[in-house]
């Protein structure tokens, strides 16, 4: 983020202007939306900005702009359409420590007038770093088109409510009387009897002053294979109202950002073969915060009920006597079947598939190996890469063909996601050369679709078709 976005308190501040044009007149009719002191300098100025002048809501000054004019401004925009010219009213704030910016110069500007979708109080501001004004202006238009005007009117109402509002105990019950105001009882009242908002807040918040508070809850949540565009709705709801979320390891950062800010978030990773949090610690913290009146989010790599402990963690508050609530994600068996192209069932092929891990609490886990050996068998291996050379001896041992093919991918849905195209004869040796630093789940008897093998393959693979 090059730009970092700020909303600048401008009430009867400064902000100076040079130009008389198409630019200026761009800029002014948004800073005219502002309370502050506009001072626009320019010999030529267009009618429009003639009318304002008479108008009062700016101040013309039918000359160039000097360094004296400066001095205390908390912003200034160089809008005259010559380099040259811009060049010297950048020049000049930049002298004076005044933040300038020069239109359709993102490079020599000192800040970026962001897209804006007005519903004052509420502000949306949108920006690309200049990198594409056409995106910024069609999400302004698709913002503009799904927030009524109705809601500055709700916004404004609130603002005045707001120290009545503070009789309620901060925290959650104060979060749920605003939420149930501007999604709920607010919007009804202001589409069928907008001069009714106010009263229809009093009784909203003397309802909510007699609720029992709300008991602690625990949302098990799928986070999916970690592509945020992959979460249900009801996990990205869970995540905007959670008050603490307890998150696995292998949550990436886009996900957790989709909490809510003032969400405490509590990282209790676990590794195979490496540093771990203890299980019994997590079942404590989520006692914890549940029996504490937290609405809680247990959030999970891929699908909570897939090998993610969800029994114990269950045994846990069910003891404690605190609700609880799962959210299915999609799990990393079937975003790897998507990314190679395949199905994971096939009419002649296979009619069932399996789900296993590589290794367990005794070590490497033993299998029903005779049944995993016949043609046409499909499993997806989860946490099998340090179980590989296991994993394959055993098959092999019960009659597997060498060439049955292993598809490993690695980080499934993510960016950084890698597919080797492997087969069982070679597949220990084609993780050792790969080095995947990232979870891995191996695809037995399924090979990547024609079209996609070009991805990457194997070493050994790439060797036998030269």
């Amino acid at each position: 983020m090059q730009h970092f976005p700020i909303f600048l308190d401008t009430a009867g501040r400064r902000i100076v202007l040079s130009g008389g044009g198409e630019a200026a007149l761009a800029k002014l009719r948004l800073l005219l939306k502002t309370q502050a002191d506009l001072h626009v300098y320019t010999e030529t100025p267009s009618p429009e900005i003639l009318a304002w002048a008479d108008e009062e809501r700016l101040t013309l000054h039918r000359r160039p702009i000097a360094a004296e004019d400066f001095p205390g401004a908390a912003l200034a925009y160089a809008a005259e359409e010559n380099a040259g010219a811009d060049a010297r009213v950048a020049g000049l704030a930049k002298a004076s420590g005044v933040p300038v910016n020069i239109v359709d110069n993102l490079d020599d500007s000192a800040f970026i007038t962001p897209a804006i979708v007005d519903r004052d109080p509420v502000t949306v501001a949108i920006g690309t770093e200049g990198a594409a004004p056409v995106l910024a202006r069609a999400i302004k238009r698709d913002l503009e088109a799904r927030l009524p005007q109705r809601l500055g009117l709700l916004a404004r109402i609130g603002k005045a409510f707001r120290p009545r509002a503070e009789t309620l105990p901060h925290g959650r019950q104060r979060r749920d009387f605003w939420s149930d105001y501007y999604f709920a009882a607010g919007p009804r009242a202001a589409e069928h009897q907008p001069d009714m908002i106010e009263r229809e807040l009093e009784s909203l918040l003397r309802r909510h002053a007699r609720a029992e508070p709300r008991p602690g809850h625990v949302h098990f949540v799928g986070a999916g294979p970690g592509d945020p565009d992959l979460l249900t709705l009801k996990a990205r709801r869970a995540l905007d109202e959670a008050d603490v979320v307890i998150h696995d390891r292998l949550v990436p950062q886009p996900i957790l950002e989709l909490a809510r800010r003032e969400a405490i978030l509590i990282a209790v990773g676990k590794e195979g073969f490496g540093p771990s949090t203890p299980q019994p610690e997590i079942d404590d913290l989520l006692v914890e915060h549940g029996r504490a009146g937290a609405q809680v989010v247990r959030l999970k790599s891929g699908d909570p009920t897939v090998f993610g402990r969800l029994d114990e963690e269950l045994a846990a508050i069910d003891t404690a006597g605190i609700a609880f609530t799962i959210v299915p994600g999609i799990t990393a068996a079937s975003a790897a079947a998507a990314q190679i192209g395949q199905s994971l069932t096939a009419r002649g092929r296979n009619s069932e598939m399996r789900l296993l891990t590589g290794h367990d609490v005794q070590g490497f886990a033993e299998q029903d190996w005779a049944t995993l050996a016949r043609p046409g068998t499909v499993a997806a291996i989860y946490m099998g890469k340090r179980a590989a050379r296991f994993l394959q001896g055993r098959l092999l041992m019960h009659g597997a063909a060498a060439e049955t093919p292993v598809t490993i991918v690695e980080n499934a849905s993510r960016p950084d996601s890698r597919i080797i195209a492997s087969r069982l004869a070679t597949l220990a040796e084609d993780l050792a050369d790969a080095a995947l630093p990232g979870p891995a789940v191996l695809m037995f008897g399924l090979a990547p679709r024609a079209a996609r093998t070009a991805l990457v393959q194997s070493e050994s693979l790439r060797k036998e078709l030269a």
